[in-house]
């Protein structure tokens, strides 16, 4: 899979008014919004391919996605999440329901499944727990509220920094308590039913934190997107990359892959452009950095000057999300012949989380606490007509780098039997899960693959192969320098450490950096129009800005 424009010095076309590191959806939101008033935007992506956790990668005649296994509010109910996903794709990207069961939650031999629609998910959850109605009906009214609480807490992010002290006051006085409170503190409010409490957090591999530590409103935000049901891409995860590029094309600009950027270049502390892997340096008055805090401030740019704007202390306040090993799967048969579902399967131990992720953290040998299993070639009804007579799973289970640190420096592909035997080991352990669910697919299989941390490293360039940015507990609300706009001028932020994680997390982080950067007059009236639902027509020229040039 090849989304974006392969990286050659001689292929820039200077001047820029933008740059941006990283072609994740944020950097692509922020890029198509800059690109919609005019500005001639180029996107630079280390990866063979654009889309960042939205890419897809295909092998052995088989497709697979590495980040989008569902997205929610984007039916034909019109919603802001849809809004934007038509502004960006300019209409072209389109959607396929995943079965009204949208996740299966699973705890040895109980399941519970959460189900599209308000009622029918109270009415689904009651025939489990008949004496829970008041707790579920007071939990999708916080689930509500919270949402409606996330303008004032991402304001102050757009807001000049003077404006911090008076956004946290009035943030203290306006909102509850348990909108700065973990997943578990809101829930035990609610009910003191601990089975039910693991159902209602049973999809907490979203966020990457168990429901302990986790902040309620990041849960909050996850959980009700899907109320109104589960939808995927038609084409797969690789269509949103591939339908959103041609608006930032419209202007001038361009996504490349294969662009490594080396260093962030300074002129005193203002950004002036980047410098890349092969000494090209390309400048611009604008710099975007989707790469996430930690490569940003600690690779990109320079030390003496993240010391000097203070980062290095910053970064002391937050840690990378967890990391994850993926196995893919195909199979020589259809979906429909296999009987496989459009529903999530979250498969636990049991419903003691913190329990089982602590005994997995000290021990690889302990059972996982977590398998995710997603069947992206039933979700997809285009994936025939591209693989006809084939099928795919994907088995999602959290890990730790350091099991696999030792290899870090070895050549991807190339780290020798020690470590392929550890990965086939977990492979094993991976199917067998899968089979105690689908036991006719045990003689089914016809390839899989196992990827690490050190894979989301390589591909993704994530320190620890994290896949969420940075974690999401409650303190993430009292880090006021996670911002769009940083202490460097001319230096900006976008993706999922600004305001929350996954795909949708990261598309509306990309959604304030570019309010950041156009302001209020230039800003808001085009995201009124994107958010109503008004077709946006973009300049079919970019404007010169003169102050820029590549070398």
């Amino acid at each position: 899979m090849r989304i974006g424009r392969r990286y050659r010095p001689s292929r820039l076309e200077s001047p820029y008014d933008a740059i941006i590191i990283g072609s994740g959806i944020g950097g692509l939101t922020t890029g198509t919004l800059l690109s919609a008033t005019g500005k001639k935007v180029l996107v630079l992506e280390q990866h063979y391919t654009a889309g960042g956790m939205t890419h897809a990668y295909d092998r052995n005649g088989y497709e697979w996605d590495v980040g989008v296994h569902y997205i929610g509010d984007v039916g034909d109910r019109p919603s802001m999440s849809r809004h934007l996903y038509d502004f960006l794709s300019a209409g072209a990207l389109k959607w396929a329901p995943m079965d009204p069961a949208y996740d299966r939650i699973i705890h040895g031999d109980k399941q519970s499944d959460l189900v599209a629609g308000r009622e029918e998910f109270i009415q689904e959850l009651l025939k489990r727990f008949p004496n829970e109605e008041t707790a579920l009906r007071e939990y999708l009214k916080r689930l509500a509220e919270a949402n409606r609480f996330m303008p004032m807490l991402v304001t102050e992010k757009v807001l000049p920094r003077w404006c911090g002290p008076m956004m946290r006051a009035l943030r203290r006085w306006r909102l509850p308590d348990y909108v700065f409170k973990t997943t578990r503190e809101v829930l035990l409010e609610l009910t003191d039913n601990e089975e039910l409490i693991a159902v209602l957090t049973g999809q907490w591999g979203d966020n990457g934190m168990p429901p302990s530590e986790s902040s309620f409103v990041i849960h909050a935000m996850i959980a009700r997107h899907y109320l109104h049901g589960a939808y995927y891409p038609v084409g797969g995860s690789s269509r949103i990359a591939e339908t959103i590029i041609p608006q930032i094309q419209s202007t001038g600009g361009e996504v490349f892959t294969y662009a490594e950027v080396e260093t962030i270049l300074l002129d005193g502390n203002r950004a002036r452009g980047v410098r890349m892997k092969d000494g090209t340096e390309i400048e611009a008055p604008i710099v975007i950095s989707g790469a996430g805090v930690f490569n940003t401030f600690e690779q990109l740019l320079p030390h003496s000057a993240s010391e000097r704007a203070g980062y290095d202390r910053d970064l002391k306040s937050v840690e990378p999300s967890m990391s994850h090993l993926c196995l893919y799967i195909g199979l020589q048969h259809t979906a429909e012949e296999l009987g496989l579902p459009k529903t999530n399967y979250w498969v636990y131990s049991s419903a003691e989380y913190d329990r089982d992720v602590k005994a997995f953290v000290e021990d690889m040998e302990a059972d996982f606490p977590l398998a995710y299993i997603s069947f992206p070639s039933a979700k997809d009804p285009d994936f025939l007509r591209r693989y006809p007579g084939r099928a795919t799973i994907e088995i999602v289970t959290p890990a730790r780098y350091e099991w696999f640190k030792q290899w870090e420096e070895e050549t991807w592909g190339k780290r020798g039997e020690e470590y392929e035997a550890l990965k086939e080991k977990f492979s094993r352990r991976m199917l067998e899960k899968l089979f105690t669910h689908f036991p006719h697919l045990r003689d089914k299989i016809d390839y899989y693959e196992l990827s690490t941390p050190l894979s989301t490293k390589h591909f993704c360039a994530y320190g620890t192969g994290e896949i969420y940015g940075l974690q999401h507990g409650p303190s993430r609300w009292q880090q006021s320098w996670l911002r769009p706009k940083t202490r460097i001028k001319g230096l900006y932020l976008t993706g999922q450490d600004i305001v929350s994680c996954g795909v949708g997390g990261a598309m509306f982080g990309g959604v304030i950096t570019a309010q950041s950067i156009l302001g209020l007059r230039r800003g808001l009236p085009l995201l009124r129009k994107v958010f109503s639902g008004e077709k946006v027509t973009f300049p079919s020229t970019a404007p010169v800005a003169a102050e820029t040039s590549a070398q």
